[in-house]
């Protein structure tokens, strides 16, 4: 027996759509295929452009790109299932994430509190044929909450034992974490602690006109600049208790370009050095005082030898793993969480943890779409 549902997910690096096909019968999500799609390089600079929060906004642009990920998503599915024997009848339904263009928690400097993930839902499901979930996060801001992270509950389910405290830490564009207490009547906690890759593949993008820094050859080039990266550390989003979750609307350049006036005529290759350390201590910052047994790693952050091997370096001796030595490929964790949203909504059930995201209650997320 199966029990299929396919998972879509773009994050905030905005470098691609990744799709997963997962059978979560009897149990435990077994990943069966997946399929990353990269987004074409005048899409992408659209998405980065927009995400700013002193960028232009057009309704015209904005609906355009809604309907255009729309499509790339649905096309992203189809390449999927030709990867496989399996058709769109046999699929229980698509949860997608979207791409997201604005997350704005809640905050005493706006009083909007919003997240918008363009990749029209209507058109995925007419072009899939397939139900599809989405809209995730509006609900939970909607119960008083961040809208984020939402992995947290995907990851207790699938990775909290009894016999150790674990970490999962996701370093996409954002980084973010879930401790899983062994301790079962203690609860789950997570948060975003701040920028993954963002940084580093903007500031890569602007001064060598590369999408990323692979192998962080070019940091290792540089020097960190100590003085900078306190200064950098010192953003009040650091020290802001939990729950909290941000985006590239927040930590991006015109963010990191506040924080360089203080520091004129650095070397581009310094700062991006500088910037590896930011992403490696605003985490140690945060895991060093939690119990933690074993820290599991998944996103793209983990391809990056040098992000890791500093990681390695500051949180030793904690053993630091691959989510793939847990069962799923880290490339794929994010998706697989949005396949299992739709899951859980299609089943009624809460896809919050409120202890995480600040919601009033548990709340089934996801609007459902069908053809």
């Amino acid at each position: 027996m199966l029990e299929l549902y396919i998972g879509l997910m773009s994050g905030t690096s905005a470098d691609g759509i990744d799709a997963v096909l997962v059978n979560f019968f009897p149990r435990s999500p077994l990943l069966i295929a997946s399929h990353h799609q990269p987004l074409s390089p005048n899409f992408r600079q659209q998405i980065l452009e927009l995400s700013q929060t002193d960028a232009p906004v057009y309704a015209q642009q904005l609906a355009a790109l809604d309907q255009e990920a729309g499509y790339l998503f649905a096309q992203a599915v189809m390449a999927l299932l030709g990867k496989t024997d399996f058709t769109p009848d046999q699929i229980t339904a698509i949860g997608s994430h979207g791409q997201t263009l604005y997350h704005w928690p809640p905050s005493k400097q706006h009083n909007i509190a919003t997240s918008w993930q363009i990749g029209d839902p209507n058109l995925i499901a007419y072009h899939t044929g397939i139900t599809t979930v989405a809209d995730f996060r509006r609900m939970d801001m909607a119960g008083g909450g961040q809208g984020a992270p939402l992995a947290p509950a995907f990851h207790a389910a699938r990775w909290r034992v009894k016999d150790e405290d674990r970490v999962v830490l996701n370093i996409g564009g954002i980084s973010n974490l879930t401790l899983l207490p062994k301790d079962m009547e203690q609860a789950v906690s997570g948060y975003d602690i701040g920028p993954g890759n963002a940084l580093l593949d903007a500031w890569t993008q602007r001064h060598l006109g590369q999408p990323q820094d692979t192998d962080s050859l070019w940091a290792e080039t540089g020097t960190v600049q100590a003085d900078l990266l306190s200064h950098l550390l010192s953003d009040p989003y650091f020290q802001q208790p939990a729950p909290k979750s941000t985006g590239k609307d927040y930590f991006n350049l015109s963010w990191l370009d506040r924080y360089l006036e203080d520091f004129p005529g650095l070397a581009t290759e310094d700062v991006q050095a500088t910037l590896v350390d930011l992403t490696i201590q605003s985490i140690a910052q945060v895991l060093n005082q939690l119990p933690m047994q074993r820290l599991l790693v998944c996103g793209g952050g983990v391809h990056n030898p040098l992000l890791i091997t500093r990681l390695n370096q500051v949180l030793a001796p904690c053993p630091v793993e691959s989510t793939e030595d847990h069962g799923i490929d880290p490339d794929w964790v994010e998706a697989c969480c949005f396949a299992w949203l739709a899951q859980q909504r299609l089943q009624q059930k809460p896809g919050n943890l409120p202890q995480v995201t600040g919601a009033r209650q548990p709340l089934v997320l996801g609007g459902v779409y069908t053809s």
